[in-house]
This record gives structure tokens, sequence and C-alpha cells, in this order.
């Protein structure tokens, strides 16, 4: 047996230190790509679908690549659409991460093959996204139910081509008014058809829990778990609202714990028997402020929008 020379034993502790070294530069590389705050946002053409009437729906959705912040861009010259109309209904709010089939715009049935470019500039950086009518961006609802997460991709079943999207109605004014500080009532009813069956009951085990967070992914796009939830955010308006309860998120919050049906460990909320839900909405500054309301049943979605006008 051979004791280790004082040099061979500081080349050994010299190599462990670089190793270290190098994976702490992957690791600090690696949290490098993920911001709180400060990045910009990239305007995405999610697709188009026919109208009845003949004309199309020209599908939008966007990535903020901030985790946190959420970047108020008025309608001008850091938000628009050309040619033609600057607002085309599109958010001003813009919530963290992937957002997906936000909102839609309507072009006549003689659009041809001219192209509609949504313009966003978001600290200090202008982004653009191009939409057509080429067929293969021709979007139906499988191909929702894919992209967002609810199928994996290219596949199908009866149950998913069975499936309608859920309609969400809300009672009363389209425009109303609040006062700061003073919460105002909001009831919306969400009827569904049940389908997709929610992959999860409201309830799991620990051990469920656990097998949960150590099974490796299986698709290679994002998975979403199917499951009837509403979800109430600001669309329009720069100052914080606060909802009670707390709702899940539409956008596509992956972590483990997080409130969204992309997260690991989400389970559906329990869905009220006669489809009303009762949300408490708190403003924090005067302005006008447009709501969106998405009622999602994992696969498909529908929307609502009311106006509220808020006073000091």
């Amino acid at each position: 047996m051979h004791n280790a020379t004082p040099s061979v034993l500081s080349s050994s502790l010299g190599n462990v230190f670089l190793l270290l070294l190098g994976l702490a530069c992957i690791s600090t590389s690696a949290n490098a790509q993920t911001y709180r705050s400060g990045q910009h946002i990239e305007p995405a053409f999610e697709g188009w679908r026919p109208n009845p009437d003949g004309s199309f729906n020209m599908m939008f959705g966007y990535m903020n690549e901030n985790w946190e912040e959420e970047p108020d861009v008025e309608v001008g010259e850091h938000n628009f659409f050309s040619p033609g109309e600057a607002d085309r209904g599109q958010p001003t709010h813009f919530l963290p991460r992937r957002n997906r089939f936000t909102f839609e715009v309507t072009v006549p049935s003689d659009w041809g093959d001219r192209e509609l470019v949504w313009t966003l500039n978001v600290n200090g950086v202008e982004k653009k996204a191009f939409a057509t009518l080429r067929q293969d961006y021709l979007v139906d609802n499988m191909v929702i139910a894919s992209e967002t997460g609810s199928l994996g991709a290219g596949t199908s079943s009866p149950e998913s081509r069975a499936n309608i999207p859920p309609v969400i109605t809300v009672p009363g004014d389209q425009v109303r008014v609040a006062r700061v500080g003073e919460p105002i009532s909001l009831t919306t009813h969400v009827w569904d058809d049940g389908l997709p069956k929610p992959r999860r009951e409201s309830t799991n085990t620990a051990e469920e829990l656990n097998q949960r967070m150590m099974r490796r992914p299986t698709k290679v796009t994002v998975e979403k778990i199917n499951g009837l939830f509403l979800s109430w955010n600001v669309y329009r308006g720069s100052g914080k609202v606060t909802f009670d309860p707390p709702l899940p998120k539409p956008w596509e919050d992956t972590r483990s714990s997080a409130n969204s049906p992309w997260g690991e460990l989400w389970l559906p909320p329990e869905v009220p028997e006669d489809g009303i839900y009762d949300v408490s909405v708190t403003f924090d500054s005067p302005g006008s402020y447009t709501l969106w309301g998405r009622a999602d049943d994992g696969g498909l979605y529908h929307d609502a929008f009311i106006t509220v006008h808020v006073e000091e």
C-alpha cells in the first residue's frame, strides 16, 4: 500500500475544486435563464378558425418571460395591431409566463393572404406576432386541447372528440361601478358537459402525492390536469385587484405546488352543484378595469368579460 504524496493530494483536491466550480457555474447559468422581472413579452399567433358567416378568427396568446412581473402596456405605440385598427381587443395587463389562446381577432371573409401583425414593446424590447390564414395554422378543438396539454401531441380519444366547451355567464350589468377598497360581489354561472373526465379526484393520499412528485415527465408538450375550473383575472387596468377566494391560474405555472392545472400536485376544485360561483373583488386604485373570466374544463374553454369603473 502506498501513501499519496502531498503533490498528488494537492492535484486531486484541485481537480475536485475545479469540478465543483464547474457544477456551480452550470447551476448559475441555468438559474440565469429564469427571471422574476425585467424581461420582455413574446406575442404569439396560435392559429385561426373559420366562422359560420365566412369570416375567420385569428387566435393570439403570449409568453411573458417573467415569473412575477405583470406588465401593463396600454394600447398605443407599444401595444398595437396593424394594418388597420390598433385596438383589436388585446390585453393591456399581462399575466406571467405562457398564456395560450388568450383572445381572438375576427377578420373578413375576403382577408386572403394578408398578414395581421401584433406588436408589443415591453421593458424596451419590441416583438411581433405575424398572423395569416395559411392552411397549416388551422385550429380545431383537438389542436387546442393538445397545445394546452390536455392531450398528448398528435393524440385524441372518443371522449376528447365529444367534448364541447363549457359555457360561462355573468348575470347582471356588464358595466359596473365600485369604490377603492370596497369589495364587490361577482356571481358567475358555469355549465359543462362533464368532459373530459377529471384525471384526479379532489383528494389524494400522501402516497399518491409522493408518486406524482417522483414521476418523470411523459409528454413532449406541457401536461395539463383535466378538471373544470373558473378563473378571474385583470385583462385591462393597472391597479392591484384581489379576488377572494383565490382562483386557479389560467397561465402555465408549472411549479409543483402552484394553484394551476399545469402544476404537478394541483387538484381540480370542487364544482358547485348549481354551477354558481361567488367571488369577491377588491380594487386598490381608481380607474377603469376589464375583468376576464375563463371557464376551462382542461381541454376547452369559454370566456366572459365585464367592465368596472372604480372611484375613490
